[in-house]
């Protein structure tokens, strides 16, 4: 699986708005491997007020980027075969294959999750975004200060796994002899929640009860 997240110069590509980041993380049995995919775009336009607001990327830096002609490929090949796992993926794979069908490339045909819509399926008339989500799992997402699309991708990552119910990521045991020396496995990897600690009353009284 990839865990892909864009960011635009706005909201609407009929208004001609164009990506200027692209992040993806791969899953392997819903633990992250090292192989990531991520780039700056220079979007050939002005960024939207609303737009520069969420993620802070301004004109003249990325104007000094690559375009997406320049990258396409590379993209295509990175997500090839894998299913895509993307929050509010209407938004992300309309703007990516809108910037496809500039170039003349077949569109995106990858299977997609969307996790908005689980969120909406499994918490109705509760808030469904991406900072909710990190706040109802417990999900450190202090370091989203700006909406990026690797930091995305990230908290995405860990929101994913608790929506799906896999509170802890699945191991192949068969494939791996030796988990420990698994790539995919590391026994200093630190816990995506908080850990609250009991205080030395909290301790005693504990004691007292038993």
């Amino acid at each position: 699986e990839v865990i892909l997240d864009t960011e635009t110069t706005g909201l609407s590509i009929h208004e001609g708005h164009r990506i200027v980041e692209i992040g993806c993380i791969e899953l392997k049995d819903l633990i992250p491997t090292k192989k990531k995919f991520h780039c700056y775009l220079n979007p050939e336009r002005k960024v939207s007020e609303e737009a520069f607001k969420v993620h802070g990327y301004s004109d003249d830096f990325l104007s000094k980027q690559k375009k997406f002609v320049d990258i396409a490929d590379e993209f295509l090949k990175f997500i090839e075969g894998k299913r895509l796992v993307i929050h509010n993926a209407e938004f992300d794979i309309g703007h990516l294959n809108n910037e496809l069908s500039i170039l003349g490339k077949t569109k995106i045909n990858e299977q997609v999750i969307d996790t908005l819509q689980i969120a909406r399926e499994k918490f109705p008339g509760s808030s469904t975004s991406l900072d909710a989500l990190c706040k109802r799992y417990n999900i450190d997402n202090s370091r989203r200060t700006k909406h990026t699309a690797l930091i995305d991708c990230e908290l995405l990552s860990k929101v994913y796994i608790n929506l799906i119910d896999q509170k802890e990521p699945t191991l192949d045991f068969q494939s791996n002899k030796d988990v420990k020396q698994s790539k995919n496995f590391n026994l200093n990897k630190e816990y995506n929640k908080g850990v609250v600690k009991p205080t030395n009353e909290e301790l005693r009284l504990h004691k007292e009860y038993l």
